[in-house]
């Protein structure tokens, strides 16, 4: 894992244990997010078993860009009404991703109250939507994004130019 990555996800999981948040529920978003809670799963030591969202299905964009060629299935293996969700995802750039995982939450029950983690906090929201733990936050220019990917399973981010076509 790169240096930046590793003490992020350190960081991240100091900012979360600190909270003493009562019986947290860790649930990540497909697909980055997912990798992030499985890291801090056990960085945190919570016993009970973690949550995955797929929100390709809740995705406000979903006509415009079409669905994810890799849709997976949604587990949610606790009940999540009246609980306390730590949702993970890996960057928070716009909000849309965050809106989505919350109305498939809220599909599923009503928690008690939903906390943000996110790995990369980047400016450029287009919705009111603020990570409570953050690992990292970056500088990017408009046209510039940042990936989270996995390498001989080792988790490392890309910068990249995005293309306007």
């Amino acid at each position: 894992m790169d240096n930046a990555v590793k003490n992020a996800i350190t960081n991240l999981a100091e900012q979360i244990a600190a909270r003493n948040i009562d019986d947290p529920f860790l649930v990540g978003i497909h697909t980055g997010g997912v990798w992030i809670a499985e890291l801090l799963h056990r960085q945190i030591g919570i016993s009970e078993e973690m949550g995955t969202l797929d929100i390709s299905f809740y995705r406000d964009d979903f006509s415009r860009v079409g669905l994810n060629p890799q849709v997976r299935a949604s587990s949610l293996p606790a009940l999540v009404e009246d609980r306390n969700i730590v949702l993970i995802d890996d960057v928070l750039y716009t909000g849309r991703t965050i809106r989505a995982a919350l109305n498939e939450i809220f599909s599923y029950g009503r928690p008690a109250s939903v906390a943000l983690g996110v790995l990369i906090r980047r400016a450029g929201r287009e919705l009111p939507i603020q990570s409570d733990f953050t690992g990292m936050e970056l500088d990017l220019h408009d046209r510039q994004q940042a990936k989270l990917y996995r390498e001989n399973g080792s988790l490392k981010v890309n910068i990249c130019e995005v293309n306007s076509a």
